[in-house]
């Protein structure tokens, strides 16, 4: 890869980055979140009761970032952290009644962003299985 097309490439994932993030801010700042914490909430949408390893994995966050992030949203009232019953060592996330509404009112959020980029579903879908790619090689030459 000549170096001009590096250079465009890596200013195009940062832009796109912060460009998603600033459509979003406005959007989540309504409903008292942080990009990250819309994050750790749309994973535990998909399946709760999750184990704070198990969404570190799916998050890709180390637990000194994850821990203040689930603090945050259990001081808000929209999860809770216990102690598995079956291993004291396992802390489970639960959303709690509030949580779970909280979806209903995020909906619209995913749409509204994907109108703002000017894809269609199809192009969007193809986006993301480049990223995919890109993230797994990346990964990969990291080591």
């Amino acid at each position: 890869m000549n170096d001009v097309l590096h250079r465009q490439v890596c200013f195009s994932l940062y832009s796109a980055s912060r460009a998603a993030t600033a459509v979003y801010r406005p959007l989540l700042e309504e409903l008292g979140l942080t990009y990250p914490q819309y994050l750790v909430l749309m994973v535990l949408w998909e399946q709760d009761g999750r184990s704070v390893r198990d969404l570190g994995r799916a998050l890709e966050l180390d637990s000194g970032t994850l821990s203040p992030l689930l603090k945050r949203l259990e001081a808000a009232g929209l999860l809770r952290r216990l102690r598995s019953e079956t291993d004291e060592r396992r802390v489970e996330v639960h959303l709690t009644a509030d949580g779970r509404s909280l979806r209903e009112k995020a909906l619209p959020l995913s749409q509204h962003v994907a109108e703002a980029a000017g894809l269609a579903p199809e192009e969007l879908r193809a986006l993301q299985e480049t990223l995919v790619k890109v993230t797994r090689a990346l990964r990969t030459a990291a080591g």
